[in-house]
């Protein structure tokens, strides 16, 4: 069964850079053809996917977001971290790790991890 657990700071100020880890278990996050990404949804709006990496280690970012975005991975700890430059009060929200296929849907998913960007 595999599992993901998003662990990082639940508070970030205003210019910094928010990091989170997704801690994998159950599957090996170089397995073919598996994409590994971070979503998160603000308060009172909709799912908004950020990127993604591949078991290749390669990444893929959101339009949106891919100038401030970046998506590493440590394969001996199973674990890929997502760390936004920058940010703002506008970045508040549950930070989601999930497991996905490009042209498939999201099949496992972490429980979610609140951050919130203040001063």
């Amino acid at each position: 069964q595999v599992q993901l657990q998003e662990s990082g700071p639940g508070l970030v100020k205003p210019s910094q850079t928010l990091s989170l880890t997704c801690t994998v278990s159950g599957g090996s996050i170089t397995t073919n053809y598996y994409y590994w990404s971070w979503i998160r949804q603000p308060p009172g709006k909709g799912l908004e996917w950020m990127g993604a990496i591949a078991y290749s280690g390669s990444t893929y970012y959101s339009p949106s977001l891919k100038s401030r975005t970046s998506i590493s991975r440590d394969t001996s700890k199973n674990q890929f971290t997502l760390q936004l430059s920058s940010v703002t009060p506008e970045d508040t929200a549950v930070y989601y790790c999930a497991r996905d296929l490009v042209s498939g849907p999201y099949d496992y998913w972490g429980q979610g991890t609140q951050v919130t960007v203040s001063s």
